[in-house]
């Protein structure tokens, strides 16, 4: 699945100043990281706010970006939970003409087991009309897919082609990396380890930072792939200080920041987010402006 390596964005949903979704601020969006060089577009992540849109909310989501994308780049569809039976139905049901892959997350708050998550994910890969793409973030589910688990889906379930792997340790990832088929996709999860997981064999990023600076984030992760180390981690330092600061206060009000400055949306999140405080408003600001 070559269409997966490289840089994938996950992108935000852009809101008005009356929280409604901003159709026009998520075409300008599509267009500047496609024209920013990003080699596939990730559809209500995390960072799109998924927890908090409607269900008529989401379907706008999918059909702008689909209009807005026109085919240019493959789409990867969010679709997890921690009801296995309600997205094995969601899976089942759904039409998935226009995306090329599926990324579900581990489910969340329940904490299961690793027979729990191999069971879960089993339905889900079993249910799914195309490829799917695990995702583990423990930070926010509470439990961590081993790679023995990782390992044992991609070997169990040919559909099963890639991780997107959020734990933050890179003694992980390259388990991950030595454990799993040698067509297996391990793709970063955390911006700041990226660099070092693709020269350790990984396949990339889906990335937020990437978002707010496709042009140079994909540009990095290229580099990698083609083993340019010097210049790969000469954009990775110049993009350093940016990654820490878009999740200083949490995802997505960092990079909505950017794209303020950017003048590509409002700042705009939903409770339970805040946006940024002014202090960390100047400073994105000043590496954005100093960048461009």
């Amino acid at each position: 699945m070559n269409k997966f390596v490289g840089t994938g964005v996950a992108l935000v949903t852009p809101f008005k100043s009356d929280f409604s979704v901003d159709v026009e601020a998520l075409r300008r969006i599509v267009s500047f990281v496609t024209e920013g060089g990003v080699e596939y577009l990730v559809v209500l992540g995390t960072t799109a706010e998924s927890a908090t849109l409607t269900k008529e909310e989401k379907e706008l989501v999918i059909s702008t970006i689909v209009e807005a994308n026109n085919g240019k780049l493959p789409l990867v569809l969010g679709v997890g939970g921690n009801n296995t039976a309600e997205v094995v139905n969601e899976l089942k049901t759904r039409d998935f003409s226009a995306f090329d892959a599926i990324l579900s997350v581990s489910p969340y708050y329940n904490k299961p087991t690793q027979e729990g998550i191999y069971q879960h994910f089993k339905a889900v890969a079993e249910a799914s009309p195309i490829p799917v793409i695990l995702y583990n973030v423990p930070g926010r589910t509470a439990s961590n897919m081993l790679p023995a688990t990782v390992a044992r889906l991609a070997n169990d379930f040919s559909n099963v082609i890639a991780i997107k792997e959020a734990a933050g340790d890179i003694v992980q990832a390259m388990k991950l990396i030595e454990s799993t088929p040698k067509d297996f996709l391990v793709i970063s999860g955390d911006d700041m380890i990226t660099l070092p997981m693709v020269l350790a064999g990984g396949a990339g990023v889906i990335s937020v930072i990437g978002e707010g600076f496709p042009k140079e984030f994909s540009e990095m992760v290229r580099l990698g792939l083609n083993r340019k180390v010097d210049e790969a981690y000469a954009l990775h330092y110049k993009l350093a200080d940016a990654i820490d600061m878009i999740f200083e206060q949490g995802n997505p009000a960092g990079i909505k920041e950017v794209f303020k400055v950017l003048g590509l949306s409002e700042n705009t999140v939903r409770l339970p987010l805040v946006g940024v405080n002014e202090d960390l408003a100047k400073r994105l600001q000043v590496f954005t402006d100093n960048l461009r």
